[in-house]
Order: structure tokens, then C-alpha cells, then sequence
């Protein structure tokens, strides 16, 4: 059902005063949470820092100082380039397709189990035992991870009980805790956009492909996959887009040389004062991620707006 339809049959169902309610709140909330903020963070990121009487002053003006020094560094640098801030940026973008390759190959096949195997009490009480977990905050399953895959820790402890290690693996250093926490952070965000799509595909296509002796790898790959294009496109976005975009989980999480580019902008913020090369920061990340989903979208024959639905 489209927007329009969904905006005739609220009114019809609901009164027209109800329904100008409505669309004045989302509004307001659209105009003043996001997209002020998201004009105020531009506009922040072409100024250069000043104090605050300089502000307003003939030394504010607009520059691109602040998107130079991600590629430059500082002016005295020998090399040309920020060799670091570059070079997490784009382990960060790395990382974050990884996850999100990582979610959908662990999330199809539960999905898929939800949507078409499972039945009644039990498909119920799989969907309740994916969601209680995550009654908890976030910050504290981050802790869990550490906790689980310390060096005391769990995985370890029980490693060396079965004699299969002698020394513990640093699992916090070699990133598997990061990518582990990250992946689990976001699983619901993949698994229910999945099972939403699967879920309204007919049998009866699955059933013909079967006596027609499809094996089901092709099943999947050629009546399954294509006609759930849209959850597929759905979550993967939002998987990818809020681990490049996590912070807490990399705090907790990342080992020492594991820096995470959201730990750079959080520094340029709230330690180092300077808002604008922050903005900036900010800015890339979120435009470079927007590039990546609309370019992966268009290769796979998909459109941005399948990402809304």
C-alpha cells in the first residue's frame, strides 16, 4: 500500500482533524530532529574554529579547511595526507560491509525458518526469544561480549578445560569480539525486514520449484532471494549504516589498534573542542555511506525507494 493510500484511508477511518494531527507531529518531528540538525552540522563543517567572540566576525567565513585536513593533515605534514584519519576511514567502511555480510549469511536462514518451517506456539516463541535479549541496553551486551571473550572469559575458560588451548586468545585485540558485538547489536534489524518479505512469498512457488527437482540452493537463489529484493535491501541498509555509525560498541570492544572513525569524530567533538572539523567528519562518513547503499542498491537492480518500504 502506498503513501497516498495509507494517508486516504487514516483520514476515512480516522476524521480529517485526526489526521492533520498527525501529519503536523511527524513534521515538526522530521523538520526539527533531523533536518535542522543535519543543516546546523553542514553549516558548522565549512567554518573554521574560533572563539567565541570571533564568532559572527570577519574571520568566520566559509571554508573547506576542515574536509582538506581529512586528506591533508596538517599543513607542515611531510607526506601530503592524513595517513591515520584516511586510513581508519576506510577500515571503518570496511568493517562495516563486513558485519553486514556477516548479519544476512547468520540472519537469512532464520528468517527464512520463521517465515515459511516454523508454525504456530514455537514460530511464536522463536520471535520472542530474538527480541527479549534486547530488553537489555546496548552498552551492557557490549560489556557481556568483553566479558564472554576476555581472556578469562568464556570462550577461553572453556577452550582450556577441553585442552584445546594452553595460552588465551586475545580475541579483544584480533577484533572478534568487535565484529562478534557488532554483528549481535544489529541482528533484529536484519532478520525482521527478512522475515517480513519471506513471509509473503506464496509456497506454492517454492513447492512447484521442488517438483520440478530445483535443488535448494537455486530455490533460494532464484525464487527466494528475488522476490525478497526489498527486505534484503532494507535491512542490510540499516545494518550497514549503523555499524558504520556505532561508537559504543567500538569503545567497549575495540581492541588498541582498532580505532573506529566515529571514535575520531567523538574526539574532534567532546576532547579536542573543535565542532567544526567534527562536523565535517561527521558529514563524510554520512555521505560516503549514503554513496555506498544507493550505488549497491543500483547494482543489484534495486531502487532507493524499496529501501523505504
Amino acid at each position: 500500500m502506498g503513501i497516498a493510500a495509507t494517508v486516504r484511508k487514516f483520514i476515512a477511518t480516522n476524521g480529517l482533524g485526526m489526521a492533520l494531527f498527525m501529519v503536523l507531529g511527524v513534521s515538526f518531528w522530521v523538520l526539527v530532529l533531523v533536518v535542522l540538525p543535519q543543516i546546523t552540522m553542514v553549516d558548522f563543517s565549512f567554518r573554521p574554529k574560533l572563539p567565541p567572540a570571533a564568532i559572527g566576525g570577519p574571520q568566520d567565513v566559509y571554508t573547506t579547511a576542515n574536509y582538506e585536513y581529512f586528506v591533508k593533515g596538517n599543513p607542515g605534514n611531510p607526506e601530503g595526507w592524513n595517513r591515520v584519519d584516511v586510513t581508519v576511514f576506510w577500515r571503518t567502511l570496511v568493517a562495516a560491509v563486513f558485519v553486514t555480510v556477516f548479519n544476512f549469511v547468520l540472519c537469512y536462514p532464520v528468517a527464512y525458518y520463521m517465515a515459511k518451517v516454523a508454525t504456530g506456539s514455537w514460530a511464536r516463541l522463536l520471535a520472542l526469544s530474538l527480541v527479549v535479549p534486547y530488553w537489555i541496553n546496548e552498552i551492557l551486551r557490549a560489556f557481556a561480549f568483553r566479558i564472554i571473550f576476555g581472556d578469562a572469559g568464556l570462550i577461553n575458560t572453556v577452550l582450556k578445560t577441553l585442552g584445546v588451548i594452553d595460552v588465551s586468545i586475545d580475541f579483544i585485540r584480533a577484533d572478534v569480539a568487535l565484529y562478534a558485538g557488532l554483528g549481535y547489536a544489529y541482528i533484529l534489524l536484519m532478520i525482521f525486514p527478512l522475515y517480513s518479505a519471506i513471509e509473503s512469498l506464496d509456497k506454492n512457488q517454492i513447492e512447484a520449484a521442488r517438483d520440478m527437482g530445483s535443488p535448494w540452493w537455486r530455490i533460494h537463489w532464484r525464487i527466494v532471494m528475488p522476490f525478497a529484493k526489498q527486505g534484503i535491501v532494507s535491512g542490510c541498509t540499516m545494518v550497514f549504516m549503523l555499524s558504520a555509525g556505532a561508537l559504543a560498541a567500538p569503545q567497549i570492544l575495540g581492541g588498541p589498534s582498532s580505532l573506529w572513525f566515529t571514535q575520531i569524530i567523538y574526539q574532534g567533538f567532546f576532547e579536542y573542542f573543535n565542532w567544526n572539523r567534527g562536523a565535517a567528519y561527521a558529514i563524510i562518513l554520512l555521505v560516503s555511506c549514503m554513496a555506498i547503499v544507493l550505488g549497491v542498491t543500483k547494482l543489484v537492480g534495486g531502487k532507493a525507494g524499496e529501501i523505504g518500504r
